[in-house]
């Protein structure tokens, strides 16, 4: 997924919980958006999700195939 269509579709999920993200080597990540990293230099954009378990993972925008949100509408 290109970085820019990424950050526009984590921004209005940051903090929010039950967001699963699915990457191109087929993992699936769901927890809650903590962290989007964008501006450093020298840094592949990414974002961090907790799992539930506690568990804090970083996945590459570059790698993001799909972003899903679970929470009720």
């Amino acid at each position: 997924m290109e970085v820019t269509k990424a950050l526009a579709a984590l921004q209005p999920l940051y903090g929010k919980s039950n967001i699963e993200i699915l990457t191109t080597d087929g993992r699936r990540v769901r927890g809650t958006v903590h962290s989007l990293k964008t501006t450093q230099a020298l840094t592949t954009p990414s974002v961090k999700m907790e799992c539930a378990d506690g568990e804090i993972v970083k996945i590459p925008f570059p790698t993001i195939a799909e972003i899903r949100d679970h929470n009720d509408a």
